[in-house]
């Protein structure tokens, strides 16, 4: 019976106490070891517990007559082991066949939104992921369970298979927040590819090596940047939100700036803010959001800028700070022709063919975002510097490209969409349960969502007590604590 196996789990977990105990008081200098013995025990325990409890549960599908009236039947029973954050756990959970259609369905696995192939519990992959996101595979295979592990690839599998909240169906924020300037920038990760899908799948280029890289996009949204202490030198950004991933080809590329627009307008009264900027070092896909989302001015990143004007002056000796403000002036003033002619001196005194090249790279790009860096320089003390290289290696690169190791396409995308997720506090346990549900599926000729009447609790019981009637006699006074459990349980049962 139900309360005969929690005596016994309960008397063998005092039994392990008590070994524990006995144990230490005879090396009473080993304390470390009578920690571990008595977590242990108390895990043991606690494992012990939860798999009765849910054979217990199957047991109360096997009795339900609700079961039955629905049209199943009993198949075989079968063993069901999963991995949860503590520990495994080892149950019965039985088959059953519809009697009109011939289905074959492990209703426990229905009521528990278990997959049929299910190995891992929510929790145990919450822990998986909150380890993972920031170290590696293997580790977060260790960090499933604080008594087994699941192996590397179990840990791969798991985040390959992950989907990810979009912006687009979020609810509006109640009360959206009012500021006058938002700030976006965004830049991105080269990461070194293994394969794309499979081992030996990676294409060879025009120029006969093998493209091994994959390119990881972060966006991020911010109101602006605030000394991280009083007098502190360091800042940090104000209410920071991020946005990574792949998103290859213009179209995906069109969706990652819909999300972001999507999470602007879900948050903040658009009619109060005045100027919304993007900080950017002048990609391609970066290029498309000013088309994409009207409103946005592209600023030149300040990093970026300060590189190029570097390149075109770093061959001047003494002369070169003063050639550069002469530049940034030009930039300043719209003034196109002069920047052309300076950096045609500029050029024309270069000594090698490298340095001309080195030069003319410099003055090719400013001139292809002329208007963007005109916008950095005349906003210099209102616009803060864009932080975008910083903000990539900390968010991506930390976990996907600084050690040497190889990614697949789909790893490179989910790792930089969970580490997004991380770094805007997600939860990975709601991330787990918001996954698709296999289970609560509507059995063939399953009716309304039903629940038990007194009358229907009254039969139930007295349809399965035993000889020795011990259930009525707490009938009559109240419902026991055991009916109880059954008829919460059961309430599962009506919506099979």
């Amino acid at each position: 019976m139900y309360e005969d196996s929690i005596t016994q789990i309960l008397q063998d977990c005092v039994k392990d106490l008590e070994g524990a105990q006995e144990k230490f008081l005879q090396d009473p200098a080993n304390l470390e070891d009578f920690v571990a013995d008595v977590k242990g025990g108390v895990l043991k325990g606690a494992l012990a517990y939860i798999s009765m409890t849910l054979s217990s549960c199957d047991e109360w599908l096997c009795k339900s007559l609700v079961r039955r009236g629905k049209g199943w039947y009993i198949n075989r029973h079968d063993q069901k082991t999963l991995t949860t954050s503590i520990g495994d756990i080892t149950f019965t959970k039985t088959l059953f066949r519809h009697k009109g259609t011939g289905e074959l369905r492990y209703l426990l696995d229905d009521i528990l939104g278990l997959g049929p192939n299910e190995r891992l519990t929510r929790d145990a992959k919450a822990a998986i992921l909150e380890e993972s996101v920031e170290t590696s595979y293997r580790k977060g295979g260790e960090a499933a369970s604080i008594l087994s592990s699941v192996s590397k690839e179990c840990v791969k599998e798991l985040i390959h298979s992950l989907e990810f909240p979009s912006e687009q169906d979020q609810v509006p924020a109640e009360q959206k927040k009012v500021v006058d300037c938002l700030f976006i920038d965004a830049d991105e990760d080269h990461v070194a590819l293994q394969f794309n899908q499979e081992k030996g799948d990676l294409q060879t280029g025009e120029n006969g090596y093998k493209i091994n890289t994959e390119t990881a996009k972060l966006v991020y949204v911010y109101e602006g940047v605030r000394p991280e202490a009083p007098e502190s030198g360091r800042h940090r950004l104000v209410n920071p939100y991020y946005f990574g991933g792949v998103y290859k080809g213009s179209e995906a590329n069109g969706t990652l700036w819909d999300e972001v627009f999507q999470y602007i307008d879900h948050n903040y009264d658009l009619t109060k803010v005045k100027k919304i900027y993007l900080g950017a070092d002048g990609g391609g896909w970066i290029k498309a959001c000013p088309i994409r989302v009207a409103g946005i001015t592209y600023a030149l990143d300040q990093f970026h800028l300060e590189k190029y004007l570097m390149k075109i002056t770093r061959y001047l000796a003494d002369s070169a700070e003063d050639a550069r403000e002469e530049l940034r002036e030009c930039i300043s003033q719209d003034q196109k022709r002069e920047f052309r002619e300076k950096t045609k001196v500029i050029l024309s005194d270069a000594e090698t063919d490298s340095q001309r090249k080195n030069i003319q790279d410099g003055i090719d790009y400013i001139l292809q975002n002329w208007e963007a860096a005109m916008v950095r320089i005349s906003g210099i003390g209102t616009i803060p510097g864009c932080s975008a290289e910083g903000h990539v290696s900390h968010v991506l690169s930390a976990r996907m490209s600084s050690r040497p190791m190889g990614w697949s396409s789909v790893g490179v995308d989910k790792m930089a969409h969970l580490r997004a997720y991380y770094y805007n506090h997600g939860s990975m346990l709601a991330l787990v349960r918001q996954q698709p549900k296999i289970g609560l599926q509507k059995a063939a000729g399953a009716e309304g969502e039903t629940f038990y009447s007194c009358n229907d609790i009254l039969v139930w019981e007295r349809h399965h007590r035993k000889g020795d009637g011990k259930y009525i006699d707490a009938i009559r006074g109240s419902i026991s604590d055991e009916i109880s459990k059954k008829v919460w349980f059961s309430n599962h049962i009506w919506l099979l």
